[in-house]
């Protein structure tokens, strides 16, 4: 393959990164909507212990233990940001439904 095809190739997978990164965040905004229907914390350091323990287990490389956490970090503190962002929208939605 030439250098063309391997940045085509690069772009299909950010397409894919995207498409699933977006999904996993609508989840974490459902679960974000069950732990507030339950008086649950938003954060839970447990799980996210276990999640960046088991994408640790589950790396094949070339990224390492390192650059996996990071990632996923990462990853974790935005759908975060996604679940505060979709409860502060729904909280005005919320209040205009009831004076209606």
């Amino acid at each position: 393959m030439n250098i063309e095809s391997w940045r085509k190739e690069i772009d299909r997978i950010d397409d894919e990164l995207l498409r699933l990164l977006n999904m996993r965040a609508r989840i974490a905004i459902k679960v974000a909507a069950l732990k507030k229907a339950a008086a649950l914390p938003l954060n839970d350091k447990e799980r996210e212990r276990e999640v960046l323990e088991h994408v640790r287990r589950a790396n094949q490389g070339p990224l390492d233990e390192r650059d996996v956490s990071r990632l996923f970090r990462r990853v974790i503190r935005e759908s975060r940001r996604a679940q505060i962002r979709a409860l502060q929208e729904e909280i005005p939605a919320l209040a205009q439904e009831l004076n209606r």
